[in-house]
């Protein structure tokens, strides 16, 4: 993995017990710092050393395979390592002492972490507030380019991401920092918009029909694996055929290989809906310095994404259509950019205006 986003600077450091007036003190984090990025099927975790060493990555474990996150670290840590601290980012909001993730078993106890490990201090961040913080520092073979538009030198970013669930997080610049905005916009409101949407919709399974048969179809309902599965049944049965699929990767291939024409409609749709919901965060944002779309389906789907209706319906904002072809739209194909944010962060906090309030948790 890359050990930290290569644009950002290196900000220069006071002397050890004095403050300047151009740089603050570290707001954390003493090293060696333990990183993870932990999602609903994958816990990614890593070593920072220091500010310049070169990060130690270790291997990527299923969040099914371990029954608290606690057993997974124990199980990836090296003998003889002794992180200091540790900086999590998690697929959920976090909110007191006990942090359950979304889309997974596991519950998060920092106070139980650092009993057991000895750390000093634990930091929790969401998935993709930490994925943002790498958004200023992507460029080049990190992207794949989605239509036109140009970006806005320190303009607002927005990052979704569709995975085993749906994630979404923006960054801010201000008083000389990147202020990262996280949030829950998977779960706003999908609506049908074409004709064909309406014929669609019927058919879509709902995740709590049946104890709500008005259940709210979300972003997350079709934008994400399980979503992706729900959207190719409805497809199939609005055109009165059988499913043949199973699974989203095999909906996926067969999609991208034109090899059926319900899963091609169905993954279609999928980037069609993606592109709505990325505008409406664009707008809510003003996302003048780009919309990245990131996880392990936006990477695998680039080349489909590229060719299918996203773009359009992204810019389809009557009466801010000008304004949203401005704003440029990418696929985020870094391997790791949540681990690079929060190897930045850990790095060089005072770049973020991260508040830690309720989230920061010491010996």
């Amino acid at each position: 993995m890359r050990s930290a986003p290569p644009s950002l600077p290196t900000p220069a450091q006071p002397t050890q017990g004095t403050m300047t007036t151009t740089t603050p003190p570290r707001a954390f984090v003493p090293f060696p710092t333990l990183i993870g990025d932990i999602g609903g099927t994958n816990a990614r975790f890593a070593l920072v050393p220091d500010e310049t060493g070169r990060v130690i990555r270790f291997p990527t474990v299923l969040t099914a395979d371990f029954a608290t996150i606690d057993d997974a670290i124990a199980a990836v840590l090296p003998e003889g390592a002794a992180p200091h601290s540790a900086v999590l980012a998690l697929a959920g909001p976090i909110q007191g002492d006990q942090v359950p993730l979304t889309n997974c078993h596991w519950v998060v106890e920092p106070k139980r972490m650092i009993a057991r490990f000895g750390l000093d201090e634990v930091i929790l961040l969401n998935d993709f507030e930490a994925l943002s913080l790498s958004l200023p520092a992507l460029a080049g073979e990190d992207l794949v380019t989605i239509g036109s538009g140009t970006p806005l030198a320190n303009g607002a970013q927005v990052v979704v991401g569709p995975g085993t669930g749906l994630g979404a997080a923006a960054l801010i610049h201000a008083n000389g920092a990147w202020l990262p905005v996280p949030g829950e916009g998977g779960h706003i409101d999908l609506a049908p918009v074409s004709a064909r949407d309406f014929e669609i919709w019927p058919h879509i399974e709902r995740p709590h029909q049946q104890t709500d048969p008005f259940a709210r179809i979300e972003g997350e309902t079709l934008l994400c694996g399980s979503g992706l599965l729900r959207l190719y049944r409805a497809v199939a049965s609005a055109r009165g055929e059988a499913a043949r699929f199973d699974n989203p990767s095999e909906i996926t291939a067969a999609a991208m290989d034109r090899s059926d024409a319900a899963a091609e409609e169905a993954l279609e749709l999928f980037c069609v809906h993606l592109g709505r919901l990325a505008g409406n965060l664009a707008l809510i944002f003003m996302a003048n310095g780009g919309v990245f779309l990131a996880g392990g389906i936006a990477a695998k789907i680039a080349p489909f994404l590229k060719e299918s209706g996203f773009r359009d319906a992204f810019i389809d904002k009557v009466p801010h259509g000008a304004m949203m072809d401005r704003m440029p739209t990418s696929v985020v194909v870094h391997p790791e950019p949540a681990l690079a944010g929060i190897t930045a962060y850990a790095r060089h906090p005072d770049l973020f205006g991260i508040v830690t309030e309720g989230r920061r948790w010491h010996k």
